[in-house]
């Protein structure tokens, strides 16, 4: 699989972002909308750049629980390229899974929209959940932030700013090997760089993009906050052959450190990107492990 990868995904470098993108949409297969949900749809709201768009996923079920848990989700792609239909059926899967509704965030990209703008439509689209889920089935009391990748930043800087402006109270962050900083010089940038499908080359110039006039922020880098104390809880999940692994883990440890509930995993043998591959044959156990983490984070 990694040799599939590595020779067929672009070099992101060697191309302008809008024609990148228009070459990873080409790579796409056709939307499944599987796992079935209740409702699938998607709708606009007031974001802080202007219409924020949102697909909401509501999953089957009696509802004899009582309302459901709301994840929610920042998709990955290097905060460059990737949108709704992408992780349409992770999201689906998500849903289906923990029984929670799901609310996937179409932010704004960069370099167009430069850091934070797309923190603060994931911040915007939580407030919108807290103001508008239970119409659905949803708990407003227990929201959840969750991505993978670049959306794992933006649920980690969203729980930041969600806690130092006063906003909604998170139950949780779920970190999908998150990308949480711009240490490159760590163990696991120095043995997976290079060969591994996301590569540390990739890596600088996605944040290159993203925040290309500083990254002391902690709405644009988590490890920059003072203190990761009062944090909601947290899901972390890093893959061995990552470059972003070890301050995925490094994270983990901060957050446990400063007194916050943290289920960690290391999914080993594994690299960035395995839980949005379905036809890898390892991806179905290791999300059941993934989803076992999040609803036991949810309880």
């Amino acid at each position: 699989m990694l040799s599939v990868l590595e020779s067929g995904f672009p070099d992101v470098t060697a191309h302008d972002p809008a024609e990148l993108r228009e070459i990873i949409v080409s790579r796409r297969a056709p939307l499944t909308r599987l796992p079935d949900m209740k409702t699938a749809r998607d709708l606009t709201i007031d974001g802080p750049g202007g219409d924020l768009g949102l697909r909401v996923y509501v999953p089957h079920g009696t509802g004899d629980a009582g309302p459901r848990p709301v994840i929610v989700f920042a998709h990955g792609g290097g905060f460059v390229f990737c949108d709704l239909d992408s992780h349409d059926e992770f999201c689906r899967s998500m849903a289906d899974a923990v029984d929670a509704i799901v609310v996937a965030v179409d932010y704004r990209l960069a370099p167009e929209h430069p850091a934070p703008a797309a923190m603060e439509d994931v911040y915007r689209a939580v407030c919108w959940a807290a103001d508008n889920i239970a119409d659905l089935g949803g708990d407003p009391a227990r929201i959840a932030v969750a991505g993978d990748s670049a959306g794992g930043n933006l649920a980690a800087t969203v729980s930041i700013a969600a806690r130092d402006r006063g906003g909604p109270a998170l139950c949780a962050q779920i970190l999908l090997y998150p990308v949480i900083d711009d240490d490159f010089d760590t163990e696991s940038y120095r043995r997976y760089g290079v060969g591994y499908y996301n590569s540390a080359k990739a890596m600088r110039w996605y944040w290159d993009q993203y925040a290309p006039s500083g990254r002391d922020d902690p709405l644009v880098v988590p490890t920059r906050a003072d203190s990761l104390a009062g944090l909601p809880p947290a899901v972390v999940a890093t893959a061995e052959l990552d470059p972003p692994c070890s301050s995925g883990e490094d994270y983990a440890r901060a957050l446990s450190d400063a007194g916050v509930r943290v289920i960690a995993h290391r999914f080993d043998g594994l690299f960035h990107g395995f839980l949005t591959f379905p036809q890898l044959s390892l991806t179905p156990p290791a999300r059941q492990k993934v989803w076992q983490m999040a609803s036991e984070i949810l309880a």
